[in-house]
């Protein structure tokens, strides 16, 4: 039995070794342009999903209406469009460069359908290691929401807040 117990501290050694080895001997793919490690995402994901949900939902103290839609319209196009792009138009150089790839959120994949408490909390605290950063030193309480409500019903906006949105050569015409 002894000679189990030594054989499993040596095997969780030799493990835990390895493991420091590549990490620090420089074999471990750091470039935005690298693959990612097998199940990175899906890690991550999980992860975030698990301390959201811990935290439990929030009722948004600002309304979901077109005042709010372009107040939020103007500190996304300011503040976030750069990552995260904005309606019908390609993803910008610095998003293309980024790993992971910041989602582009009104081409479909954003983030009308997640619980808009959820969104607050990205926005307000940002996200580790994903070059997402935490907004809530820089805006409002009320700012954090309005981009939240902006984003909750970015598959519904009214044709007001999708001209607020449209880069400024568009908006001029």
């Amino acid at each position: 039995m002894k000679a189990f117990l030594v054989g499993i501290c040596l095997g969780i050694l030799l493990v835990l070794g390895g493991a420091w080895f590549y990490l620090t001997s420089g074999r471990l793919p750091v470039a935005s342009s690298a693959p990612p490690l097998p199940f990175e995402q899906r890690i991550a994901a999980h992860a975030i999903s698990a301390h959201i949900r811990k935290l439990g939902p929030r009722e948004s103290p600002v309304p979901a209406d077109e005042a709010t839609f372009l107040a939020g319209a103007e500190i996304y196009k300011n503040d976030c469009a750069g990552c995260h792009g904005l309606p019908n138009q390609p993803r910008s150089i610095v998003a293309a460069g980024m790993f992971p790839r910041p989602p582009q959120l009104f081409h479909g994949g954003g983030v009308s359908d997640d619980p808009a408490w959820e969104t607050y909390w990205k926005i307000a605290e940002g996200i580790r290691l994903s070059g997402m950063p935490g907004f809530k030193p820089r805006l409002s309480e009320t700012q954090v929401w309005q981009v939240t409500q902006l984003l909750a019903h970015s598959d519904s906006l009214p044709e007001a807040v999708n001209k607020a949105l449209a880069p400024a050569s568009s908006a001029a015409k």
